[in-house]
């Protein structure tokens, strides 16, 4: 590229931006162009704008100087999809991340919210809970520190049943036509003007009545999804990410659009909840469970999810140190110190007698000479059962799920639950969040025996019932370990494997994946296609229709990097 053509496009985003919003530095970008488990590659810069108006601009000067735009907020997915592929583009690439525009906009009695591009799941709780509302999601440990639209652009949730995945007809967002004009698209029901800067001015100013803004046949979140898991005998899945039903515009659109703003149901807050820890040898008193729980109960429980004592003991020994910092300080802190831990070993790595990761393995030292911190009548069950589900159940289900309980544990001797105390619930769910950190430290701490991560997000058809030892043990052998959990009332599974070092991973993935297109599986979940799986036809279609030009994300989905899919 001409270099006073580039001299001119960072001296245009430094007069948008200023020059403290803007990484030009390698060593300064990579924290950014790096995903927390795979992708990475160079950008040419990293901004940071301030506002809405100062996105719009940025965008414009990036697609003036032709440069291919990811949009980023926390970079916490674990697809790579918020950052580069390799290197291997035939246009520089600019990260835009959002996280400085951080507002979130209550409405109609907080029935409603709008998020703008930098607020987080934990922002979007915090500012719910005087009106005791809540969000689609809970954190969870794959979104701790995630902001509200990438769960929206990515289909992401959905263990809440009653509450579905991110899904929101309304929303505010700019793409690139086919004539390559940057088209402003205002779909969020609200009048704010004509012009980008009006409509951003009188957005961020709340130049509207926020108690009287108008209903919308738009949906603003996905209202059919405890119904639609309750039909068992289908044979597709409850929810998956290349889902017709809920691709629309920002929904799903994996950042092949810019999105300001979207808005989204919030849900009351139940009166009592209560959780029950369920434990058996036998993987078919689960199906059966699921099957009662799903067409016998008139009230859903919030919350079936499933672990194996795989990911119970991976999660006790490699997310104890993160267990129990969410436990005593809570969620507000960790994205901060999950950044420092990042910088640490950015830093470290470039001392040679220094081994990598040393942050890991510190908290991983201090962690294993803590005492014990889970509850002593969840360990007895690890050490009786091999399968376990958490139910969380809310005001009516409560009774309704105690029942059905009683029931089944008079059935077999070989099934049991714990009616959780308060304390014991929080411990037991909690457990759960952090688990999805286990394989990548189990391969930060066992170098010598692990190859890559294939972590498979997986839908499962409703009326799929062979999940227990899915997998041939050919292929298994190739594991230098696994780890299996699932939102189980839906059935979404994530199989997270650690490779045998040597092993060809891509090899046993794509034999993997053949055997799932076997079942009627559909991979991703929720977790979007990122640079691990290839768009099926349908969503790449969406993802072109979006972005004729392929200027934003490219290469998404294993789709082309060029310009214009060439």
């Amino acid at each position: 590229m001409n270099n006073t053509f580039q001299s001119d496009f960072n001296s245009k985003i430094i007069s948008i931006a200023g020059r403290k919003n803007i990484l030009l530095d390698k060593n300064k970008t990579l924290f950014y162009s790096t995903g927390i488990r795979v992708g990475g590659g160079v950008v040419a810069m990293v901004v940071f704008p301030n506002d809405l108006f100062q996105l719009w601009q940025v965008l414009e000067e990036c697609i003036r100087h032709e440069k291919i735009i990811i949009m980023q907020a926390a970079n916490t997915g674990l697809t790579g999809g918020s950052t580069p592929d390799g290197n291997n583009y035939d246009r520089e690439i600019v990260i835009i991340n959002c996280l400085h525009i951080k507002q979130l906009i209550l409405i109609n009695s907080a029935s409603q919210v709008i998020a703008l591009p930098g607020t987080t799941l934990y922002d979007l709780e915090e500012k719910l809970l005087p009106f005791r509302r809540g969000p689609h999601s809970v954190i969870g440990s794959s979104c701790i520190g995630a902001s509200v639209i990438g769960g929206v652009c990515n289909n992401s949730g959905g263990n809440l049943v009653n509450r579905g995945p991110a899904y929101t007809e309304l929303s505010l967002y700019a793409r690139l036509n086919e004539l390559g004009k940057l088209e402003l698209v205002n779909h969020l029901g609200i009048n704010l003007g004509k012009s980008p800067r009006s409509i951003f001015t009188n957005l961020q100013a709340i130049n509207f009545n926020i108690q009287n803004v108008p209903d919308t046949e738009s949906l603003a979140s996905d209202k059919e999804y405890q119904f639609r898991v309750r039909d068992i005998n289908a044979s597709s899945p409850a929810r998956f990410n290349s889902d017709s039903r809920r691709l629309f515009e920002s929904s799903g659109c994996a950042g092949k659009i810019a999105v300001f703003a979207v808005r989204l149901d919030t849900f009351p807050l139940p009166e009592r909840e209560k959780v029950f820890f369920v434990g058996t040898n036998n993987a078919e008193h689960l199906t059966h469970l699921r099957e009662k729980i799903l067409t016998n109960m008139n009230s859903l429980p919030d919350m079936g999810e499933y672990m194996h004592f795989s990911y119970f003991d991976g999660s006790a020994k490699y997310c104890k140190d993160t267990f129990l910092f969410l436990k005593y300080f809570g969620t507000k802190y960790l994205p901060k110190l999950l950044e420092a831990k990042r910088y640490i070993d950015q830093l470290t790595g470039q001392v040679t007698f220094l081994p990598e990761n040393i942050s890991d393995r510190l908290m991983q030292f201090i962690a294993d000479i803590l005492p014990n911190h889970l509850p002593i009548r969840l360990l007895s069950f690890r050490k009786k059962f091999n399968y376990y589900m958490l139910l969380l159940a809310s005001n009516n289900s409560i009774e309704e799920m105690k029942l059905l309980l009683d029931i089944e544990t008079e059935k077999s001797e070989d099934f049991e639950y714990i009616e959780c105390t308060e304390s014991e619930g929080k411990d037991a769910l909690l457990h759960r969040y952090v688990a999805g950190a286990a394989p990548a430290r189990y391969k930060i701490l066992n170098p010598d025996l692990a190859g890559d991560l294939l972590p498979l997000d997986i839908a499962f058809p409703r009326n799929f019932k062979d999940w227990d030892q899915l997998l041939p043990q050919d292929i298994l052998n190739e594991m230098s370990d696994s780890f299996e959990m699932a939102h189980f009332l839906c059935m979404v599974f994530h199989l997270d494997f650690v490779v045998k070092k040597g092993v060809d991973s891509k090899l046993l993935k794509e034999k993997i994946l053949k055997f799932l297109d076997s079942i009627n599986a559909k991979y991703p979940a929720e977790h979007n296609v990122g640079h691990l799986y290839k768009a099926e036809k349908s969503l790449e279609v969406f993802y072109r229709e979006l972005d004729p030009t392929n200027t934003f994300n490219s290469g998404i989905g294993k789709m082309s990097k060029r310009k214009n899919y060439q």
